[in-house]
């Protein structure tokens, strides 16, 4: 059983890329095309606003695998940032500051940066070929 596992080790990479960008695309999605409707919008130009179009299209990119390292590397720095200038100010501990997720994205894309996309991704096909 352990065996099969290994065997389908890049397949669930694949699925934590998508799931992981998916998530954060969503972030995006919401802070730029205002889907779904939230009553915080940032303003254009504003770091928040900057982060949103940030995740929007580099997290659309490593959903569908499509330059993943680059766009995972920005992505860990850009979580990073988020962690230290809007939660690390708030407290020590990231379960009361809020930040549990920008930490989790940042080591995830990290570690996307480092394996890879997986073999179910658009980089993947274009290397086939």
């Amino acid at each position: 059983m352990l065996q099969n596992l290994d065997k389908s080790q890049p397949y669930f990479l694949s699925l934590l890329r998508a799931v992981s960008a998916l998530v954060l695309f969503s972030y995006g999605t919401q802070k730029i095309l205002h889907f779904p409707v939230t009553e915080k919008v940032p303003a254009i130009g504003s770091l928040s606003w900057t982060a949103g179009l940030l995740e929007l299209v580099l997290g659309f990119c490593v959903l569908i695998g499509f330059k993943t390292r680059y766009a995972a590397f920005v992505l860990s720095g850009l979580m990073a940032f988020a962690y230290f200038i809007g939660h690390f100010p708030r407290g020590f501990y990231p379960s009361l500051n809020g930040g549990v997720a920008s930490i989790l994205f940042c080591f995830i894309f990290l570690y996307i940066f480092a394996a890879g996309p997986g073999p179910v991704s658009v980089d993947a096909k274009m290397k086939s070929k």
